[in-house]
């Protein structure tokens, strides 16, 4: 062992434990070592120096979840770079956006989705080098030809990297989060070690379970914490419920991660199905990224037991709020109390809120960052007194618990009330028939905007005018009339990302340009 090397160095296991697996890909035989994937990120490093990339430039790579994703990863970690893991269910322009935006100086693209940025690969040359990851395809190079041919030894110039990483577009065109480079040597603690693991116990003993895309923050990054606290993480190409819970058996699952969305098909998989699979290896199974209605929640706890963790944050990582499971039965629906930051709630005049009202969610003290490119969409994410937010809307308790609502661009105004689609989202997924739901407001003559209801049925259900009818009254039988949805509509799969989050943005701006499916498909 190297005692000058820090805590947090992939080189540290690789010296102390070279053939323990780092990580695998679920579908594949072949497990990277801790021994390998010191070798591949150096050489990959090498490669990233003799293309002339320097500490604060930056790198795209657009990869599905495969063996490379890491290694480069890993690679740019340790050579001061600035690593953008672009989407892949993003449009090719806006693949194209992030590539110029960010100012890369390299793209790296598996061969599986080269043809992603084929229409624009002569003029993307012109900006910067691209390489190919895998067969080489469409007139450019591969990487694999260079690494092979590169040092399997360290770099002389490391120094720490870090993610940048553009929103995943929810709410307008994707956004770069950007924060300073650490000067600190590559593997030193940092704030999101401390949290992560502090938090979720991430570990030597860890077996990590990544069911979602790699180039999603929470992904990434829990997986990249697992490897550097020396766990082992195993990475799910594409998220199916029934293979997940093969694999939580088979590999002795630990850790998991996963988003609401998620948990709803596992619940919608047949009982004998569910049970068929053990669970007991698992400690923590940690949930984020939308708020997961009440109902699924007490499911996965009657299931899997007081090992459910929730947490909520942004890309953006301006704070941190989280709570378990015992915590959470002591305060239904919400997402916890500030683990980063202080939470303050405000009204649309900045005026702090007390506990009870709704209002934005605002974090003091909380990691700064800024939107890369867009000093106005930094401006606009904080108030007067600095404070930052993400643009939810949500309420605290007299002990601090936090209770998000909505978000503040779906907000609907109907007859100069605030009606939160997300009350409405929780419930109708209540219903046995619905598999999704997304409620947004269309215009109104008389009162500005009415609630729509947008409705993906289970499989064997048939959207009709009577299961409209019933789903509108399943809402007025638990909610106030204002904030049911006048009508439903059923749509056969809803625009979503990779990682769940619904795009209910193309969804409201279908409507808007007169798009909408018809209630009857």
């Amino acid at each position: 062992m190297n005692p000058d090397l820090p805590p947090f160095h992939p080189r540290r296991h690789a010296l102390e434990r070279p053939d323990a697996v780092a990580f695998r890909i679920s579908t594949g035989g072949e497990a990277v070592t801790f021994a390998e994937l010191e070798a591949r990120a150096n050489q990959a490093a090498h490669v990233f120096r003799q293309l002339g990339l320097k500490r604060g430039d930056h790198l795209v790579i657009l990869m599905e979840n495969r063996r490379e994703f890491l290694e480069l990863c890993f690679a740019a970690d340790r050579t001061g770079l600035y690593y953008t893991t672009a989407s892949t269910h993003l449009a090719d322009d806006e693949i194209r956006h992030i590539i110029e935006d960010c100012g890369a100086a390299l793209v790296l693209v598996s061969d599986a989705l080269v043809t992603r940025i084929a229409p624009f690969a002569d003029e993307l040359r012109r900006q910067c080098p691209v390489l190919v990851v895998g067969q080489e395809g469409a007139g450019l190079p591969g990487f694999g030809v260079m690494a092979a041919a590169a040092p399997v030894t360290p770099i002389a110039d490391e120094s720490q990297g870090l993610d940048m990483l553009y929103s995943s577009g929810t709410t307008g065109r994707p956004k770069g989060v950007k924060w300073a480079l650490p000067d600190q040597p590559v593997g030193s603690p940092s704030m999101l070690i401390d949290l992560l693991s502090g938090l979720f116990g991430y570990g030597p003993e860890t077996r990590y379970l990544c069911p979602a895309p790699l180039y999603h923050a929470a992904p990434l990054r829990h997986t990249m914490v697992t490897i550097r606290t020396g766990g082992s993480a195993v990475i799910m190409p594409k998220f199916d419920a029934e293979t997940a819970l093969a694999l939580i058996e088979s590999e002795r699952i630990t850790h998991s991660q996963w988003v609401p969305t998620m948990f709803v098909r596992l619940l919608k998989l047949p009982e004998e199905t569910r049970l068929r699979y053990s669970t007991a290896s698992m400690v923590m199974a940690v949930h984020a990224a939308a708020p997961c209605p009440v109902d699924v929640k007490r499911r996965m706890i009657a299931w899997w037991g007081p090992i459910i963790h929730e947490y909520y944050a942004g890309t953006e990582n301006n704070g941190f709020t989280a709570l378990t499971t015992e915590e959470w039965l002591g305060h239904v629906g919400s997402v916890g109390r500030a683990k980063l930051g202080v939470i303050h709630i405000c009204d649309e005049n900045g005026v702090e809120m007390p506990a009870g009202a709704e209002g934005e969610v605002f974090f003091e003290n909380g990691h700064q960052f800024e939107y890369h490119n867009d000093p106005a969409k930094t401006r606009s994410s904080r108030n007067g007194r600095g404070w930052t937010s993400l643009g939810d809307i949500g309420r605290l308790d007299e002990e601090g618990y936090l209770y998000l609502t909505d978000r503040k661009s779906f907000v609907i105004i109907s007859g100069g009330v605030n009606i939160y689609p997300q009350e409405v989202e929780n419930l109708l997924l209540q219903h046995e028939a619905v598999l999704d739901a997304a409620v947004i407001g269309i215009p109104n003559e008389e009162f500005g905007e009415e609630v729509k209801a947008v409705v993906q049925l289970v499989d064997g259900r048939e959207a009709s005018e009577a299961l409209s009818d019933e789903l509108v009254a399943f809402c007025r039988k638990r909610l106030s009339a204002i904030k049911c949805p006048r009508s439903v509509d059923f749509r056969k799969e809803f625009p979503r990302s990779p990682t769940g989050k619904l795009l209910k943005r193309q969804i409201r701006d279908d409507y808007r340009r007169g798009k909408a499916m018809a209630a009857l498909p």
